[in-house]
This record gives structure tokens, C-alpha cells and sequence, in this order.
């Protein structure tokens, strides 16, 4: 793989309190990388240059990882892709599209018809 620009980023995103998690859960979240603007949005047009190497991986303490890929959606939403022959859209992030993915924000992501709230709680530079 070619080197990615200096705007990719590996991000961790592990799930906030929640009903069943009072005090979150390390262990289930998502790491995925993606082209960060200097205010911590996602680049779109440096994803579409580079859509192959932003991937994700899910993972849930006790259960295998899913690894897919970061896809946008028509009308601009993002989504995380793991049948990436099909066209199901797994988990769809609310509004990732302003987010800011900074250490310590919180971002919702859409699974199974309900939304979870998530913390980033790292944002490092692809090497």
C-alpha cells in the first residue's frame, strides 16, 4: 500500500454509559481510519482518493471482530460496511458528516435500529 497523506487518522471509539453499561464498556467500540481536517472532521474528497484504506474493525469483548469498510452514503452520511459486495449499511453514524473526532467527544452510531452513544478516546496518525 502507498503511503497515506498525513490527514489519515486511526480512531478508537469505545462505548459511553449507557442502560446495561453504567460505566461504559472498553471493550466493545469501534477503530477505524479516516482523513481528518484540522478541525477533526472527515475529508470527504480525501476519502474518495483513498476509500480502500479506510477500514473499520468492531469489537466486542467475547465476540470475533468484523472488519469492513468506512463508506459514504448518497446525500453525504457515513456508515460503517461489512458485506462490502452488498450494499447493507451495518451501522450508520448520526451526523458523522460535522462531527469533530477529537479525544474525549462523543459521536452516536445506529445499530440494529438503535442509536449508541460512543466516546473517541484516541486519535492517532496512520504510520
Amino acid at each position: 500500500m502507498t503511503a497515506l497523506p498525513h490527514d489519515f487518522r486511526q480512531i478508537r471509539l469505545e462505548l459511553a454509559r449507557e442502560k446495561g453499561h453504567p460505566e461504559g464498556a472498553r471493550g466493545i467500540g469501534y477503530s477505524f481510519v479516516a482523513p481528518l481536517d484540522g478541525d477533526g472532521k472527515i475529508e470527504p474528497a480525501l476519502w474518495t482518493k483513498h476509500r480502500d484504506a479506510c477500514r473499520v474493525v468492531k469489537f466486542h469483548t467475547g465476540e470475533a471482530d468484523e472488519v469492513g469498510h468506512l463508506v459514504r452514503r448518497p446525500g453525504g452520511s457515513w456508515a460503517f460496511r461489512y458485506d462490502i459486495s452488498g450494499d447493507d449499511d451495518d451501522e450508520a453514524g448520526y451526523r458523522f458528516g460535522g462531527e469533530h473526532f477529537r479525544v474525549g467527544e462523543y459521536v452516536s452510531i445506529r445499530e440494529e435500529d438503535r442509536l449508541h452513544t460512543y466516546c473517541v478516546v484516541s486519535v492517532l496518525p496512520v504510520r
